[in-house]
């Protein structure tokens, strides 16, 4: 998948909002929190809520990078 969310995963560690504060809080559901960490895809309503509890813009949270094929 070219979308990835490493920059997520350093924002969210930067900030002290862990993955038990979003499930705790109903930040974004279990499954949203298990696509991002596997890499899925994920509706813009899971990147608006984190984007709002991180106080960020989309792209400060993740990254468009090629396939191979696609370069």
């Amino acid at each position: 998948m070219p979308i990835v969310y490493n920059k997520l995963f350093v924002m969210m560690k930067e900030c002290g909002l862990s993955t038990y504060r979003i499930r705790k809080e109903n930040i974004i559901s279990q499954s949203a929190l298990t696509s991002l960490k596997n890499g899925k895809s994920v509706t813009t309503d899971t990147i608006e809520r984190l984007c709002k509890s991180l106080n960020c813009q989309p792209g400060d949270i993740l990254e468009y990078i090629p396939d191979d094929e696609e370069k």
